[in-house]
């Protein structure tokens, strides 16, 4: 019991989402790609004449995600990576709803 009563080092970097005090560079990086591409399929899949967009940066979002939860190594990654998901899963199936990924392209 002795380790308890000891002071944490005050030289250890504190991360807001690596809570084993190690670096995850890759885990970190899907967690910014998904975010931002939920936060743009969000955003997007209001507005009816963007629907390509919305549809194809949810589904990549949904895909960059769903690897992130894969490999996530901490509670806060997966935490964030679940908020990231849920952008782009809605923006991707409103993109659906007003047109899909070709959007008259194809067909």
């Amino acid at each position: 019991m002795a380790q308890a009563m000891r002071p944490q080092s005050t030289t250890r970097q504190i991360s807001l989402l690596s809570t084993d005090g190690k670096p995850h560079p890759l885990q970190d990086t899907l967690l910014a790609v998904t975010l931002v591409l939920g936060a743009v399929a969000f955003v997007t899949a209001f507005f009816h004449n963007l629907h390509l967009i919305s549809s194809w940066t949810g589904l990549i979002g949904i895909l960059t995600g769903a690897y992130g939860q894969f490999v996530s190594v901490t509670t806060r990654e997966r935490f964030a990576l679940i908020i990231g998901l849920g952008a782009a899963a809605l923006g991707f199936f409103l993109g659906m709803a007003h047109g899909g990924l070709f959007g008259g392209w194809l067909g």
